[in-house]
């Protein structure tokens, strides 16, 4: 690359370097000679450090040509030129301060500096390229030259890059302004008292505590304002809401005269939406709210007359919406309302009617539910109807024009039906508060026009606001009595009533006895008997482990059980365990009739066992049995018979006569069953009331190879026929002797009766 140079660039150079080539900057000259002194470690072929740096130098000046170089070099000395003449009155501007002129900012002067150095760069490197893209030696150069020279322009221009960014950033900083400290701000002054007249809306708009409510509300001096109206109707509203959202049916009993102690008449429609939308909300607890209904109606009919027009509205609404959520709540709350004999029983007939005339998928599901809620006072009240009502599922049913879903619930309806609406009962015993004597029942139809009363949900002064809330007070101390009143009326009474309270809850603590409910006890003693059986190396050890434990009086049983789950849990059934329950039945009789517990609950429910858990409770049974640890009358409780057992069941009886005939041996087996003083238990095994059963017995000892102990049950079928016609002779022969017994009666009476004929036929021929 420096042998490509002419040497007539030199003067030229010389001459004209002034121009041309713009002044080093001070802040490059280290980062260059750091570059060198990279170029100049790295193990290349390259040329010495002087030859690069000259043909560098060489690479930026003017091209080789002399007339490329002339016409090149204008933009340069033009440049050069703007750049001195910028920078010349800039220098001035600094060192003449003297004439008064206002001095230039360091920030000012810093930018056109910035924006001088940024075109010079510009240039130098445009010159560059074109210099590189024209010159021979470019062309001539090796690989290697051109590599280094690109790896360097590189690093020049990354070099670059930082410097302009490390100036930008210097200049932000400059040019950035001193953000003025914020002053303190004044704390904020308390807000003014909430007066009655600044409660706007409907519902207040602000929530207010009821302490404050309460101060708020004797504050106010005129009881007749429009202000204190509006509070109390405030307070009644959230008293109703708060009351109807936690009844239940243990609490019922106590929310009713808390109920009565507000004002119902007043706020009947704040009663009213609030039972509709807390059903809504909770169907679960449809029953609670009829039975809180019922008992308000009692008192207040108008009250719960306009709650079932709400209702019947809401399901007019929601059948012609065809708003299934809504329609179903709806039907079961006039359900339950039927029920309490709040409404009349017509009602629920005529919308079933309604319901099925048109049927769908949808219409009679909810027939149905609405039908399994009052069928069974239906049932009662109005069975022509109800069965006219089924005749019509049944009709449906045989149309076959709604899903299979819907079939399967008319089909479980019918069986609901036939089981006399068993788990449906029409009121629960916790919610029967009310006398059907007491009760007013009210009738409305479907097809009447009704008003819902929507105004009595929205507050409205009153002017006789005073008198109606004297007349309630009077109204409520004759339905809750004398004692309401005085709650009221006397706090030192109320103070009084407190401290004995308080003095009768102390002697019932003192009294109290503390029961552990959660059988942590019971818990622990089971724990402990089981490691205590699994640990054990034999049955005499863990028997002697056991009896050694404390068991307090009816806790044995808990032994007991827990020897027979531990067998039952095993893979197979193991010897130890019958040893160990022989040990106990002999040791004390309280084990022995603990054990014929288990035995009979066993048998009760075999059908919950496993296969292998009910081989090995049989064996461990036939164990007891066969040592006589257990005595021979507990098989009373099984009767063999085909509709009184199971498949479970018969498998456990043959399992455990298998295992008693290998203990015993079938000859011993027998002569225990024919024991005659033993018949009475065995009768319900071997069975002689009914030859089908006698067979059925027969058969299955039979089958399960133990043919042998049915002998005298064989006998006993042989000869069936001859004691069923001894048991007849005696019968017949009493019915003869009463037929004969009769029919000489006859005879005597017909002699009787032919004589006097014969008689009277003499005294005729006599006369003639």
């Amino acid at each position: 690359m420096a042998a490509s140079v002419s040497p007539a660039a030199s003067p030229h150079r010389r001459r004209h370097g002034h121009r041309d080539s713009p002044p080093r900057r001070r802040d490059e000259s280290p980062h260059r000679r750091r570059d060198h002194r990279k170029h100049r470690a790295s193990p290349s072929t390259s040329p010495p450090p002087s030859d690069r740096d000259a043909d560098r130098r060489r690479s930026r000046a003017s091209p080789p040509d002399h007339d490329r170089r002339l016409r090149d070099s204008k933009p340069s000395e033009s440049i050069g030129n703007r750049v001195n003449d910028d920078d010349r009155p800039t220098r001035r501007a600094r060192v003449s301060d003297g004439e008064g002129r206002r001095r230039p900012r360091a920030s000012d002067c810093d930018d056109e500096r910035d924006d001088h150095r940024r075109k010079r760069d510009h240039e130098r490197d445009r010159d560059s390229r074109r210099h590189r893209r024209r010159s021979p030696s470019s062309e001539s150069g090796s690989s290697s030259d051109d590599d280094r020279s690109r790896h360097h322009r590189r690093d020049e221009s990354s070099r670059r890059q930082k410097d302009q960014r490390r100036r930008d950033r210097d200049r932000d900083r400059v040019e950035r302004p001193s953000i003025p400290e914020k002053e303190p701000t004044p704390p904020l002054p308390p807000p003014p008292p909430l007066l009655p007249e600044m409660i706007p809306g409907r519902t207040g708009g602000i929530y207010i505590p009821p302490f404050r409510m309460a101060q708020m509300m004797r504050e106010v001096e005129d009881k007749a304002s429009t202000e204190y109206q509006r509070l109390s109707w405030d307070a009644l509203k959230k008293s109703i809401n708060g009351l109807v959202n936690k009844v239940n049916a243990t609490n019922i009993k106590n929310i009713v005269p808390e109920l009565f102690a507000e004002n119902l008449v007043r706020g009947r429609g704040l009663f009213c939406q609030s039972c509709i939308k807390s059903q809504m909300a909770s169907p679960g607890f449809t029953d609670v709210f009829a039975a809180l209904v019922a008992v308000v109606n009692t008192k207040f009919p108008e009250i719960g007359r306009l709650l079932l027009v709400r209702v019947m509205l809401q399901l007019k609404r929601a059948y012609k919406r065809n708003d299934k959520p809504q329609l179903l709540a709806a039907t079961k709350f006039i359900a339950h309302l039927v029920n309490q004999v709040v409404a009349h029983e017509l009602v629920s007939l005529e919308l079933l009617t309604v319901l099925l005339e048109n049927p769908t998928d949808d219409s009679v599901e909810v027939a149905v539910g609405f039908v399994k809620e009052c069928g069974a006072m239906l049932q009662d009240l109005s069975p022509q109807g109800l069965h006219a009502i089924f005749e019509r599922f049944r009709g449906i049913l045989h149309e076959g024009e709604i899903d299979k879903r819907v079939q399967f619930l008319i089909e479980g309806l019918f069986a609901i039906r036939k089981a006399k609406f068993q788990g449906f009962p029409a009121i629960r015993p916790e919610l029967d508060l009310v006398e059907q004597e007491d009760q007013f029942t009210h009738e409305i139809s479907l097809e009447d026009e009704l008003d819902p009363e929507t105004n009595l949900n929205v507050f409205r002064a009153n002017q006789n606001f005073v008198e109606d809330e004297k007349a309630y007070e009077n109204l409520k101390r004759s339905i809750l009595g004398a004692e309401s009143s005085d709650d009221e009326e006397g706090s030192d009474d109320a103070s009084d009533e407190d401290a004995e309270e308080e003095s009768d809850g102390e002697e019932d603590e003192e009294q109290m006895e503390i029961r552990d409910q959660t059988e942590t006890n019971l818990i622990n003693l089971r724990r402990t008997i089981y490691l205590t059986i699994m640990s054990s190396v034999d049955f005499e050890e863990a028997g002697h482990k056991l009896l050694k434990i404390k068991l307090e009086p009816g806790q044995e049983m808990e032994l007991c059980i827990m020897l027979l789950e531990c067998c039952s849990q095993e893979r197979t059934y193991l010897r130890y365990y019958g040893l160990l329950g022989q040990r106990f039945c002999i040791i004390n009789k309280v084990h022995q009739e603990n054990f014929e517990k288990c035995f009979v609950q066993q048998y009760s429910m075999i059908h919950r066992l496993e296969t292998n858990k009910l081989r090995n409770v049989a064996k461990f049974f036939a164990h007891l049995l066969g040592t006589d640890a257990l005595p021979w009358h507990v098989l009373a409780y099984i009767r063999l018979t085909e509709e009184d057992t199971t498949s479970s069941s018969r498998i456990f009886i043959k399992i455990l006569f298998q295992e008693l005939s290998e203990h015993l041996g079938i000859r011993l087996l027998n002569e225990r069953l024919n024991d005659p003083n033993m018949q009475d238990s065995f009768d319900s095994i071997f069975p002689k009331d009914h030859p089908k059963n006698t067979r059925f017995s027969i058969n299955f000892f039979t089958s399960i190879g133990l043919g042998g102990i049915t002998e005298t049950l064989r006998e006993y079928l042989k000869n069936m026929p001859r004691l069923i016609m001894q048991q007849q002779k005696p019968a017949s022969s009493e019915s003869e002797s009463s037929d004969s017994g009769s029919g000489s009666d006859s005879s005597s009476s017909e002699s009787e009766s032919s004589s006097d004929e014969s008689d009277r036929k003499r005294s005729k021929r006599r006369k003639k």
